[in-house]
């Protein structure tokens, strides 16, 4: 990507780089060493598909790598960090190549992470939960405006707006999403609901059913609240509840702690005196891998050599 591309995506990009696109480019291409590489570290997209990563490597087998990554000077000595390439950085490691193609630019904090959102945002590599990551940072770190954001990136200011409330939703609700199992609308569906843990137990209805986003919606309409003891449940099923108990402040917030850390809907019961038990729910095989990871610090696969 050129930097000069940026402009494609809103004419208001200068609002929040200022004259970091104008400058020229410092330097010619320079071979660097991969090793003296580092990432991004306001780099807003958290996953890399494996796939994408080998059919890029294949084209530049093929063709060559026809732009440069674009790098800036590490406070560590002889490093190098990763302002916008990290796709075709990642594809070139994967080659086995020595040495990459760079640019070297003098860019702050700031212009580091815009670069990145606008290099995924024009591939739409980005996913919501990721872009409004990005946004997040831009907001509270920067002190940048929704309205600035918005024309940086060519979108209107509603749309930025509802993609930060995205970050209100339920840690298991949020990781459905990132995991692509719900989609943005039916994520902003559940924005209406207050109940964070009937937002998550419709979340887990609508990947199970195979909800489309209409459903959801009209569920949401009728169904704002948790239906009432014997009442028909959104998916015609009997839910039996159990007495309610006096909530331990302690015991809810150690509850969402875990919650947030495993991206599930932990539950934390006390019996008895002071024992107690833990649940973690999980959706399928590969959530029980990703949350056997969490916990233990291994991989399933480790465990199978």
């Amino acid at each position: 990507m050129s930097v000069a591309s940026n402009t494609r995506l809103g004419r208001g990009l200068g609002a929040l780089l200022g004259d970091h696109l104008d400058r020229p480019v410092e330097g010619e291409v320079a071979g660097l060493a991969l090793d003296s590489v580092v990432p991004n570290p306001f780099q807003p997209r958290r996953e890399f598909k494996e796939e994408e990563i080998r059919e890029l490597a294949a084209s530049i087998r093929a063709n060559g790598l026809l732009q440069p990554v674009l790098v800036r000077s590490a406070p560590v000595p002889d490093q190098w960090e990763l302002v916008a390439g990290e796709r075709r950085f990642r594809a070139v490691t994967r080659l086995g190549w020595s040495e990459v193609p760079a640019i070297v630019r003098d860019v702050d904090d700031e212009t580091m992470l815009v670069l990145a959102l606008v290099e995924n945002l024009q591939r739409r590599d980005l996913g919501a939960l990721e872009e409004a990551e990005g946004y997040r940072v831009l907001v509270d770190k920067f002190k940048r405006t929704q309205e600035d954001i918005a024309l940086a990136v060519g979108k209107s200011r509603a749309a930025v707006t509802n993609i930060l409330r995205l970050l209100k939703l339920p840690a298991e609700v949020r990781q459905l999403l990132a995991e692509e199992k719900l989609t943005p609308g039916h994520a902003r569906a559940l924005l209406a609901i207050d109940d964070q843990e009937w937002a998550a137990e419709l979340a887990r209805m609508a990947v199970e059913g195979g909800w489309s986003v209409r459903k959801l919606e009209e569920t949401v309409r009728t169904r704002p609240t948790r239906p009432a003891p014997n009442e028909d449940a959104p998916d015609d099923r009997k839910r039996r509840t159990r007495p309610s108990q006096a909530v331990d402040p302690v015991l809810n917030a150690l509850q969402e702690e875990l919650r947030g850390a495993l991206g599930t809907r932990v539950v934390v019961r006390r019996q008895r005196g002071s024992k107690g038990r833990i649940e973690i729910p999980f959706h399928d095989d590969q959530d029980l891998e990703r949350v056997f990871a969490l916990v233990s610090g291994r991989e399933v696969s480790d465990l199978l050599e």
